[in-house]
């Protein structure tokens, strides 16, 4: 890669959270739920925006206790959102999402743009709050992208933003920490985390929303455009 750009190193390889910024997540999730929802007789749930948070906040804190597959933690978290909202709950129900999960597609230029950032010389790794098998299934959503190396919650046993993963991911990497840029639509789960780990950051921020706090990105983004953008500068630099 070419000479830095913006005062900061060169980036040689871009790490990615896979869903909500790689994959549409937010509105995979929210319409999972608002049919679940309008399917145990409740008409009027509210936006499926709002169920998607409250239980993004559930799930949040399970994550937090002692390491279990993901597979039981989307199920044990549907579960207790179910249970909030007086709905029956059945064990398929957990089953459907995460057949759900692995069917949500890419956004528009999720694959366009990261070709254009390989194309450029950048190595591209995911490091994702997930089971491989759950992964494996987004990966053919992802197609023809391919990532040098990918890191899941299984891999480690810790789910961001516990740094484990990270530290795993740089393993992979074949570049010093300040030459990667970890790409991510959040602060809780990514930002903070790959900061403490030395790594650059981009927020992907999609919603044009204000920064939590007073912590700020090396980058920000509306989209991954900025991203194949950079990568082409530092190639002809």
């Amino acid at each position: 890669m070419g000479e830095s750009v913006g005062g900061v190193p060169p980036v040689k390889v871009a790490s990615f959270d896979c869903y909500g910024t790689l994959v549409d997540w937010e509105g995979g999730a929210a319409a999972f739920l608002y049919d679940l929802a309008r399917r145990n007789g409740d008409f009027d749930p509210g936006p499926g925006r709002r169920l998607r948070e409250r239980w993004e906040e559930i799930q949040f804190e399970a994550i937090q206790e002692e390491y279990r597959t993901y597979r039981e933690v989307l199920s044990t978290s549907l579960r207790t959102w179910v249970g909030e909202r007086g709905y029956r709950w059945n064990t398929k129900e957990g089953e459907a999402l995460e057949r759900a999960m692995q069917a949500w597609q890419p956004f528009p230029d999720t694959i366009p743009a990261l070709m254009r950032a390989r194309e450029a010389g950048l190595r591209l790794m995911i490091i994702s709050n997930t089971d491989r098998y759950i992964m494996e299934q987004t990966l053919r959503q992802l197609s023809p992208l391919t990532f040098d190396a990918v890191v899941v919650a299984e891999d480690v046993r810790a789910y961001k933003p516990d740094p484990t993963a990270f530290t795993r991911a740089l393993e992979h990497a074949r570049a010093k920490p300040e030459e990667i840029l970890h790409v991510a639509f959040g602060f809780q789960y990514d930002i903070a985390p790959a900061r403490e780990v030395g790594l650059q950051t981009a927020w992907i921020n999609r919603h044009r929303e204000q920064p939590p706090g007073d912590e700020r990105p090396d980058y920000e983004w509306g989209d991954l455009w900025g991203l194949a953008e950079l990568a082409e500068r530092q190639a002809s630099a």
